[in-house]
Protein backbone atom coordinates (compact mmCIF):
# COMPACT_ATOMS: atom_id res chain seq x y z
CA UNK A 1 0.00 0.00 0.00
CA UNK A 2 2.55 2.55 0.76
CA UNK A 3 3.99 3.22 -2.50
CA UNK A 4 3.16 5.63 -4.93
CA UNK A 5 2.56 5.70 -8.59
CA UNK A 6 5.95 4.41 -10.04
CA UNK A 7 6.64 2.02 -7.03
CA UNK A 8 8.14 4.20 -5.00
CA UNK A 9 8.34 3.81 -1.30
CA UNK A 10 6.55 6.51 0.99
CA UNK A 11 7.09 6.55 4.91
CA UNK A 12 3.55 6.66 6.08
CA UNK A 13 4.15 8.60 9.23
CA UNK A 14 5.91 11.26 7.40
CA UNK A 15 2.99 11.00 4.71
CA UNK A 16 0.06 10.86 7.54
CA UNK A 17 1.89 14.36 9.13
CA UNK A 18 1.97 16.04 4.98
CA UNK A 19 -2.02 15.04 4.89
CA UNK A 20 -2.69 16.49 8.35
CA UNK A 21 -0.73 19.95 6.79
CA UNK A 22 -2.89 22.97 5.71
CA UNK A 23 -1.25 22.17 2.40
CA UNK A 24 -3.44 22.13 -0.64
CA UNK A 25 -3.24 18.93 -3.14
CA UNK A 26 -1.85 19.85 -6.61
CA UNK A 27 -3.10 19.45 -9.90
CA UNK A 28 -5.49 16.18 -10.61
CA UNK A 29 -4.03 13.47 -12.44
CA UNK A 30 -5.81 10.51 -14.40
CA UNK A 31 -6.79 8.14 -11.74
CA UNK A 32 -6.23 4.81 -14.24
CA UNK A 33 -8.47 2.02 -14.82
CA UNK A 34 -11.45 1.74 -12.27
CA UNK A 35 -10.95 -1.63 -11.38
CA UNK A 36 -7.86 -3.99 -11.40
CA UNK A 37 -6.94 -6.00 -14.46
CA UNK A 38 -7.12 -9.60 -13.14
CA UNK A 39 -5.07 -12.07 -15.21
CA UNK A 40 -7.18 -14.73 -17.08
CA UNK A 41 -10.83 -14.63 -18.35
CA UNK A 42 -13.74 -13.46 -16.26
CA UNK A 43 -16.02 -16.17 -14.95
CA UNK A 44 -19.38 -15.46 -13.51
CA UNK A 45 -20.10 -16.60 -9.99
CA UNK A 46 -22.47 -19.54 -10.02
CA UNK A 47 -25.67 -19.91 -8.23
CA UNK A 48 -24.78 -21.23 -4.63
CA UNK A 49 -26.33 -24.72 -3.37
CA UNK A 50 -28.67 -25.20 -0.44
CA UNK A 51 -25.68 -26.03 2.21
CA UNK A 52 -23.17 -23.18 0.25
CA UNK A 53 -22.23 -19.80 1.09
CA UNK A 54 -23.62 -17.60 -1.57
CA UNK A 55 -20.73 -15.39 -2.81
CA UNK A 56 -22.58 -13.84 -5.41
CA UNK A 57 -24.77 -12.66 -3.01
CA UNK A 58 -22.16 -11.63 -0.45
CA UNK A 59 -19.99 -9.69 -2.84
CA UNK A 60 -23.52 -7.89 -4.84
CA UNK A 61 -24.56 -6.77 -1.35
CA UNK A 62 -20.89 -5.20 -0.05
CA UNK A 63 -18.32 -3.71 -3.04
CA UNK A 64 -20.36 -4.94 -6.42
CA UNK A 65 -20.96 -1.54 -8.87
CA UNK A 66 -24.65 -1.03 -9.36
CA UNK A 67 -23.89 1.44 -12.69
CA UNK A 68 -22.08 1.63 -15.46
CA UNK A 69 -19.23 4.20 -14.32
CA UNK A 70 -18.28 2.19 -11.55
CA UNK A 71 -19.16 4.96 -9.39
CA UNK A 72 -22.40 3.62 -7.59
CA UNK A 73 -21.29 0.52 -4.44
CA UNK A 74 -22.55 -0.30 -1.96
CA UNK A 75 -19.88 0.88 0.37
CA UNK A 76 -18.65 4.95 0.30
CA UNK A 77 -15.38 6.04 -1.04
CA UNK A 78 -13.53 9.41 -0.91
CA UNK A 79 -14.39 10.82 -4.18
CA UNK A 80 -16.08 7.89 -5.40
CA UNK A 81 -12.53 6.72 -6.74
CA UNK A 82 -13.39 3.29 -4.90
CA UNK A 83 -9.51 2.03 -4.74
CA UNK A 84 -9.80 -1.12 -2.79
CA UNK A 85 -9.13 -4.40 -4.25
CA UNK A 86 -10.49 -7.21 -3.43
CA UNK A 87 -9.07 -11.26 -3.50
CA UNK A 88 -10.49 -14.02 -2.61
CA UNK A 89 -9.48 -17.06 -0.75
CA UNK A 90 -11.92 -19.84 -1.04
CA UNK A 91 -12.11 -23.35 0.37
CA UNK A 92 -15.17 -25.80 1.09
CA UNK A 93 -18.51 -24.73 0.98
CA UNK A 94 -18.78 -22.31 -0.78
CA UNK A 95 -20.59 -21.39 -4.62
CA UNK A 96 -16.91 -21.48 -6.00
CA UNK A 97 -14.88 -24.15 -6.52
CA UNK A 98 -12.07 -24.15 -3.82
CA UNK A 99 -9.14 -21.49 -5.29
CA UNK A 100 -7.53 -17.78 -4.80
CA UNK A 101 -9.69 -15.52 -7.04
CA UNK A 102 -9.27 -11.89 -7.91
CA UNK A 103 -12.89 -10.54 -7.86
CA UNK A 104 -13.97 -7.67 -10.76
CA UNK A 105 -16.46 -5.40 -8.70
CA UNK A 106 -17.75 -3.37 -12.53
CA UNK A 107 -18.86 -7.07 -13.98
CA UNK A 108 -19.65 -8.75 -10.68
CA UNK A 109 -17.18 -11.42 -12.04
CA UNK A 110 -13.95 -13.35 -10.61
CA UNK A 111 -10.81 -14.39 -12.02
CA UNK A 112 -9.06 -17.94 -10.65
CA UNK A 113 -5.86 -17.15 -9.92
CA UNK A 114 -4.64 -20.43 -8.68
CA UNK A 115 -5.55 -22.74 -5.94
CA UNK A 116 -6.39 -22.45 -2.70
CA UNK A 117 -3.31 -22.23 0.06
CA UNK A 118 -2.94 -25.43 2.11
CA UNK A 119 -5.20 -25.39 5.49
CA UNK A 120 -7.45 -23.10 3.72
CA UNK A 121 -11.10 -23.53 6.36
CA UNK A 122 -14.32 -23.62 4.60
CA UNK A 123 -15.50 -21.00 3.48
CA UNK A 124 -14.14 -17.60 2.05
CA UNK A 125 -11.40 -14.81 3.15
CA UNK A 126 -11.53 -11.93 1.28
CA UNK A 127 -8.24 -10.52 1.35
CA UNK A 128 -8.59 -6.30 0.79
CA UNK A 129 -5.77 -4.43 -0.48
CA UNK A 130 -5.51 -0.76 -3.03
CA UNK A 131 -4.88 0.44 -6.12
CA UNK A 132 -3.43 3.91 -4.62
CA UNK A 133 -3.56 5.65 -8.23
CA UNK A 134 -6.83 6.06 -8.22
CA UNK A 135 -7.49 8.27 -5.37
CA UNK A 136 -3.48 9.51 -5.34
CA UNK A 137 -5.30 10.98 -8.89
CA UNK A 138 -7.01 13.49 -7.15
CA UNK A 139 -6.75 13.81 -3.65
CA UNK A 140 -2.42 13.97 -3.89
CA UNK A 141 -0.23 13.68 -0.52
CA UNK A 142 -4.11 13.41 1.39
CA UNK A 143 -4.72 10.32 -0.45
CA UNK A 144 -3.01 7.91 2.44
CA UNK A 145 -5.37 7.86 5.08
CA UNK A 146 -8.19 7.91 2.71
CA UNK A 147 -6.80 4.67 1.07
CA UNK A 148 -6.89 3.18 4.55
CA UNK A 149 -10.51 4.43 5.65
CA UNK A 150 -12.01 3.00 2.38
CA UNK A 151 -10.33 -0.38 3.23
CA UNK A 152 -12.06 0.17 6.68
CA UNK A 153 -15.24 0.48 4.59
CA UNK A 154 -15.43 -2.03 2.21
CA UNK A 155 -14.18 -4.98 5.19
CA UNK A 156 -17.18 -3.60 7.12
CA UNK A 157 -19.58 -3.90 4.32
CA UNK A 158 -18.35 -7.30 3.87
CA UNK A 159 -19.22 -8.13 7.38
CA UNK A 160 -22.94 -6.24 7.00
CA UNK A 161 -23.44 -8.70 4.18
CA UNK A 162 -22.53 -11.62 5.84
CA UNK A 163 -24.54 -10.60 8.89
CA UNK A 164 -27.53 -10.11 6.30
CA UNK A 165 -27.00 -13.17 4.78
CA UNK A 166 -26.92 -16.00 8.43
CA UNK A 167 -23.70 -16.77 9.06
CA UNK A 168 -21.78 -17.38 11.92
CA UNK A 169 -19.81 -13.91 13.02
CA UNK A 170 -17.65 -13.22 10.18
CA UNK A 171 -13.58 -12.82 11.51
CA UNK A 172 -12.37 -9.42 10.44
CA UNK A 173 -8.64 -8.28 11.05
CA UNK A 174 -7.89 -4.96 11.25
CA UNK A 175 -4.83 -4.77 13.13
CA UNK A 176 -2.58 -3.03 10.52
CA UNK A 177 0.73 -5.42 10.46
CA UNK A 178 1.28 -5.76 6.95
CA UNK A 179 0.98 -3.38 3.59
CA UNK A 180 -1.23 -6.36 1.59
CA UNK A 181 -3.25 -7.38 2.29
CA UNK A 182 -4.34 -4.26 4.54
CA UNK A 183 -7.38 -6.54 6.09
CA UNK A 184 -9.15 -9.16 5.85
CA UNK A 185 -12.58 -10.55 6.50
CA UNK A 186 -13.30 -14.48 6.68
CA UNK A 187 -16.86 -15.76 6.41
CA UNK A 188 -17.98 -18.95 7.27
CA UNK A 189 -20.39 -21.35 5.34
CA UNK A 190 -24.27 -21.25 6.68
CA UNK A 191 -24.97 -23.15 9.88
CA UNK A 192 -20.82 -23.73 10.10
CA UNK A 193 -18.71 -22.13 12.92
CA UNK A 194 -15.55 -20.02 12.23
CA UNK A 195 -12.30 -20.74 13.16
CA UNK A 196 -11.97 -19.51 17.44
CA UNK A 197 -11.52 -15.48 17.26
CA UNK A 198 -7.98 -14.86 17.48
CA UNK A 199 -6.66 -12.27 19.50
CA UNK A 200 -6.75 -8.57 17.83
CA UNK A 201 -9.53 -9.19 15.79
CA UNK A 202 -12.02 -7.05 15.66
CA UNK A 203 -15.16 -7.14 17.14
CA UNK A 204 -18.72 -6.34 16.08
CA UNK A 205 -21.20 -3.85 16.83
CA UNK A 206 -23.64 -4.70 19.95
CA UNK A 207 -26.33 -6.28 19.07
CA UNK A 208 -29.05 -4.17 18.39
CA UNK A 209 -31.87 -5.71 16.67
CA UNK A 210 -31.96 -8.07 13.57
CA UNK A 211 -29.30 -8.61 11.10
CA UNK A 212 -29.53 -6.04 8.01
CA UNK A 213 -31.61 -7.15 5.63
CA UNK A 214 -30.06 -7.17 1.78
CA UNK A 215 -32.31 -4.20 0.59
CA UNK A 216 -31.28 -2.46 3.01
CA UNK A 217 -27.37 -3.08 2.31
CA UNK A 218 -28.17 -2.04 -1.23
CA UNK A 219 -30.13 1.03 -0.24
CA UNK A 220 -27.67 2.50 1.79
CA UNK A 221 -25.68 6.23 0.96
CA UNK A 222 -23.97 9.18 2.00
CA UNK A 223 -26.38 12.17 1.99
CA UNK A 224 -25.67 15.30 -0.14
CA UNK A 225 -25.41 17.48 2.23
CA UNK A 226 -26.77 19.93 3.67
CA UNK A 227 -27.30 17.88 6.54
CA UNK A 228 -29.27 20.23 9.31
CA UNK A 229 -31.90 18.60 12.11
CA UNK A 230 -30.54 17.60 15.71
CA UNK A 231 -30.46 13.74 15.70
CA UNK A 232 -32.88 12.97 19.08
CA UNK A 233 -30.63 12.24 21.72
CA UNK A 234 -31.53 8.59 21.88
CA UNK A 235 -30.66 8.16 18.05
CA UNK A 236 -27.28 9.96 18.64
CA UNK A 237 -26.26 7.71 21.20
CA UNK A 238 -27.25 4.39 19.48
CA UNK A 239 -24.96 5.78 17.17
CA UNK A 240 -22.17 6.65 19.08
CA UNK A 241 -23.08 3.31 20.88
CA UNK A 242 -22.00 1.47 17.57
CA UNK A 243 -19.03 2.74 16.74
CA UNK A 244 -17.65 2.96 20.42
CA UNK A 245 -18.07 -1.28 20.34
CA UNK A 246 -16.92 -1.45 16.67
CA UNK A 247 -13.66 0.61 16.72
CA UNK A 248 -12.80 1.08 20.20
CA UNK A 249 -9.25 -0.35 20.02
CA UNK A 250 -6.92 2.73 19.98
CA UNK A 251 -9.41 5.42 19.00
CA UNK A 252 -11.88 7.58 21.07
CA UNK A 253 -15.14 8.71 20.00
CA UNK A 254 -17.04 11.75 20.52
CA UNK A 255 -19.82 13.62 18.68
CA UNK A 256 -20.12 17.16 18.41
CA UNK A 257 -23.77 18.62 19.06
CA UNK A 258 -25.48 22.14 18.74
CA UNK A 259 -27.38 24.42 20.48
CA UNK A 260 -29.17 24.44 23.08
CA UNK A 261 -25.99 23.13 24.56
CA UNK A 262 -23.19 23.05 22.42
CA UNK A 263 -20.33 20.61 23.01
CA UNK A 264 -18.29 17.23 22.86
CA UNK A 265 -20.20 14.35 24.51
CA UNK A 266 -18.79 10.57 24.01
CA UNK A 267 -19.49 7.36 25.73
CA UNK A 268 -19.19 7.24 29.79
CA UNK A 269 -17.59 4.57 31.53
CA UNK A 270 -20.70 2.90 32.47
CA UNK A 271 -21.48 2.76 28.90
CA UNK A 272 -25.68 3.94 29.91
CA UNK A 273 -25.46 7.43 28.27
CA UNK A 274 -23.33 10.32 26.62
CA UNK A 275 -20.99 12.05 28.91
CA UNK A 276 -20.47 16.15 27.92
CA UNK A 277 -16.89 16.39 27.43
CA UNK A 278 -16.60 20.02 26.36
CA UNK A 279 -18.96 22.82 26.11
CA UNK A 280 -19.08 25.30 23.25
CA UNK A 281 -19.90 25.03 19.52
CA UNK A 282 -17.37 23.27 17.64
CA UNK A 283 -18.83 22.10 14.51
CA UNK A 284 -17.49 25.60 12.68
CA UNK A 285 -13.70 24.39 13.60
CA UNK A 286 -14.63 20.99 11.90
CA UNK A 287 -15.81 22.49 9.03
CA UNK A 288 -12.59 24.46 8.94
CA UNK A 289 -10.79 21.04 9.24
CA UNK A 290 -12.60 19.48 7.09
CA UNK A 291 -10.98 20.54 3.63
CA UNK A 292 -13.58 23.34 4.10
CA UNK A 293 -16.28 22.20 3.68
CA UNK A 294 -18.25 24.53 5.30
CA UNK A 295 -21.73 22.74 5.41
CA UNK A 296 -20.48 20.92 8.42
CA UNK A 297 -21.08 24.04 10.34
CA UNK A 298 -24.47 23.35 9.70
CA UNK A 299 -24.86 19.82 9.90
CA UNK A 300 -27.23 18.20 13.05
CA UNK A 301 -24.03 16.08 15.00
CA UNK A 302 -20.97 15.08 13.74
CA UNK A 303 -19.45 12.03 14.85
CA UNK A 304 -15.73 11.75 15.63
CA UNK A 305 -12.97 8.87 15.77
CA UNK A 306 -10.13 10.66 17.25
CA UNK A 307 -6.28 9.53 18.19
CA UNK A 308 -3.74 8.00 15.95
CA UNK A 309 -0.76 10.79 17.89
CA UNK A 310 1.90 11.93 15.99
CA UNK A 311 4.22 10.14 16.45
CA UNK A 312 2.45 6.39 15.40
CA UNK A 313 4.24 4.13 13.76
CA UNK A 314 2.80 2.66 10.41
CA UNK A 315 0.89 -0.54 12.06
CA UNK A 316 -0.94 1.92 13.97
CA UNK A 317 -1.22 3.85 11.63
CA UNK A 318 -2.90 1.77 9.59
CA UNK A 319 -4.58 -0.17 12.39
CA UNK A 320 -6.47 3.10 13.58
CA UNK A 321 -7.83 4.36 10.06
CA UNK A 322 -9.04 0.69 9.12
CA UNK A 323 -10.76 0.62 12.69
CA UNK A 324 -11.99 4.15 12.34
CA UNK A 325 -13.09 3.63 8.58
CA UNK A 326 -15.14 -0.01 9.86
CA UNK A 327 -16.57 1.46 12.58
CA UNK A 328 -18.10 4.38 11.24
CA UNK A 329 -19.31 2.21 8.21
CA UNK A 330 -21.42 0.15 11.10
CA UNK A 331 -22.27 3.88 12.47
CA UNK A 332 -23.36 4.86 9.49
CA UNK A 333 -26.03 1.85 8.71
CA UNK A 334 -26.86 2.38 12.30
CA UNK A 335 -27.90 5.79 11.64
CA UNK A 336 -29.85 5.02 8.27
CA UNK A 337 -32.14 2.64 10.59
CA UNK A 338 -32.69 5.58 12.67
CA UNK A 339 -34.11 7.66 9.51
CA UNK A 340 -31.13 10.30 9.67
CA UNK A 341 -29.34 11.31 6.76
CA UNK A 342 -25.27 10.90 7.16
CA UNK A 343 -22.41 11.13 4.59
CA UNK A 344 -18.93 9.72 5.82
CA UNK A 345 -16.12 12.70 6.40
CA UNK A 346 -12.37 11.28 5.97
CA UNK A 347 -10.29 14.41 5.06
CA UNK A 348 -9.51 16.10 7.89
CA UNK A 349 -6.38 18.90 8.23
CA UNK A 350 -4.80 20.32 11.53
CA UNK A 351 -7.54 18.75 13.23
CA UNK A 352 -5.49 18.12 16.97
CA UNK A 353 -8.57 17.94 19.04
CA UNK A 354 -6.61 17.26 21.82
CA UNK A 355 -4.93 20.27 22.07
CA UNK A 356 -8.14 22.62 20.45
CA UNK A 357 -9.48 21.00 24.19
CA UNK A 358 -6.25 22.25 25.90
CA UNK A 359 -4.87 19.08 26.48
CA UNK A 360 -1.06 18.27 25.02
CA UNK A 361 -0.57 18.86 21.49
CA UNK A 362 -0.28 15.89 18.72
CA UNK A 363 -1.86 12.94 20.64
CA UNK A 364 -5.18 13.31 20.42
CA UNK A 365 -5.93 14.04 15.87
CA UNK A 366 -9.31 13.94 14.01
CA UNK A 367 -9.30 10.44 11.91
CA UNK A 368 -12.89 10.08 10.25
CA UNK A 369 -16.28 11.44 10.93
CA UNK A 370 -19.58 10.92 10.07
CA UNK A 371 -22.31 14.09 9.55
CA UNK A 372 -25.72 13.27 11.11
CA UNK A 373 -28.83 14.88 10.14
CA UNK A 374 -32.98 14.59 10.35
CA UNK A 375 -33.31 16.31 6.82
CA UNK A 376 -32.41 14.07 3.59
CA UNK A 377 -31.57 15.87 0.47
CA UNK A 378 -33.92 15.13 -2.43
CA UNK A 379 -31.02 12.99 -4.49
CA UNK A 380 -28.79 10.80 -3.13
CA UNK A 381 -24.87 11.08 -3.68
CA UNK A 382 -23.39 8.61 -5.53
CA UNK A 383 -20.34 8.20 -3.21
Amino acid sequence: MEHAPGNRPVDLTTALARARSPERPGPGLPAGPAARAWPGPPRPIPEAGPADLDLRALLRLSLAASDDSGRLRPTPSAGALHPVDTELVVGDGCSLPPGRYGYDPLRHRVHRLGAQPGGTPPGVTAELSVTARRTVSHYGHRAWPLLLLDTGHAAAALFLAARALGTDEPGVRLEGHTESPLATVYVAPPGRQGPVRQPGATPGPPPRGNAPAPAELLARRSALPPLPGAPPPDVLWAVLATAEQAGADGLRWSAAVGPPRPGLVGPSADGTAPLRRAAGEARPTLAAWAAGQAWIAEAGAVLLAHGCPADADPPRIRSSHLRAGFAVHLAHVTALRHGLAARPVGSWQQADLGAALGDAPGRDWVVHGLALGTRHADEENTT
